[in-house]
């Protein structure tokens, strides 16, 4: 009988047969003595399933019948791996030796840290931290996302700043360690989501059960980013506008909604029409088709959710602040600026 806790690295795939050629060498390198590798196929029309099994017949692959996203994808993929901790893990990610290790030693210290995330830098600029997650994601009050090392668009340069192991609002779905049981307590991804902040969304209903999610920077990973929709991407953005609000409307108490989502709506209006001025009216039609798709499942899917919300006052990783002001208006730029005030 083994006594290590069984882990199960699962990697979506979709079409990603060069991914799979590049990075998973790495990932197969990891030394763990209760280790299971599995390629959960979204449906992929390339040759990833043939030549995973050619190339590599140890590795599991659990095939679907077609592409159900990220959210659905993992969902259903993970129904059909037992295991103490699951790694999800993108296609597109590079490990270092020995990376698995201090993730695993984070959740086993605590039994009330359901998940973590290694430290993600960037693979074409290893000195930076990477857009997808950097040390630790966090969420301000009016539900933008951000993470220690990334502000909107700008990344730093990792100079060991964020070293120190902490509690985070989210941890990337790019490299999310989680408890199995958990996982499968609150849920999972909400499949509605198919791709984008359903991590953020899914640490969020963790965090309401009374969970912790922790940086763990002794592990650091690499991340080549944009594998299956790059930024800028119309889907992308389509996805992460509409998601990011049926997320607050989820997990915010009522008065709250009320009061929030108008101005979240007036703040992606400005946006919107910022983008149409400077020549890019696709972005402004873009917002336009989220927020009716968002008034759309208000309609049709908001049922369960117009009371169930809780205070935001204990969760980790939330910044009391206006992300936006203080970044673009007041020129902070990096993350320790930023939460140095308003900042729980």
């Amino acid at each position: 009988m083994n006594p290590l806790p069984r882990i199960a690295l699962v990697i979506l795939n979709w079409n990603g047969l060069h991914h799979l050629q590049r990075f998973l060498p790495s990932v197969l390198k990891t030394e763990y003595g209760n280790l299971e590798v599995v390629v959960a196929d979204n449906g992929s029309t390339d040759d990833s399933v043939n030549w995973l099994e050619q190339s590599y017949p140890g590795v599991r692959t659990i095939r679907l019948d077609r592409n159900y996203g990220f959210a659905q994808g993992y969902n259903r993929a993970l129904r059909e791996v037992d295991a103490d901790y699951y790694m999800i893990l993108n296609s597109d990610v590079w490990v270092e030796p020995g990376w698995i290790q201090p993730l695993l030693e984070k959740l086993e210290s605590d039994r009330q840290i359901a998940a973590c995330q290694p430290k993600i830098c960037s693979l074409k600029q290893p000195d930076r931290f990477d857009y997808a997650g950097g040390a630790g994601g966090w969420l301000d009050q009016y539900g933008y996302p951000f993470a220690k090392g990334r502000i909107f668009d700008f990344c730093e340069t990792d100079q060991g700043q964020y070293d120190d192991s902490s509690p985070i609002f989210w941890a990337s779905g790019a490299a999310l360690f989680i408890r199995a049981s958990v996982f499968h307590e609150v849920g999972g991804f909400d499949p509605y989501f198919f791709a984008h902040q359903e991590e953020i969304d899914l640490c969020w209903r963790i965090q309401q059960k009374g969970y912790r999610i922790f940086s763990c920077p002794r592990s650091v990973v690499h991340h080549l980013g944009g594998g299956t929709l790059p930024r800028g991407n119309s889907l992308k953005t389509f996805l992460n506008f509409r998601n990011n609000h049926i997320m607050l409307f989820k997990n915010l108490r009522l008065t709250r909604k009320l009061v929030l989502l108008p101005i979240r709506f007036a703040l992606d209006g400005l946006s919107a029409w910022k983008g149409l001025l400077s020549g890019d009216p696709g972005y402004f039609l873009v917002i336009f088709r989220a927020h009716l798709a968002f008034m759309g499942w208000i309609f049709t899917r908001s049922g369960p959710y117009w009371s169930s919300g809780k205070k935001t006052s204990g969760l980790k990783g939330f910044y009391r602040g206006n992300l936006i002001w203080a970044h673009f208006i007041k020129g902070k730029k990096q993350f320790r600026d930023i939460f140095s005030t308003s900042a729980s």
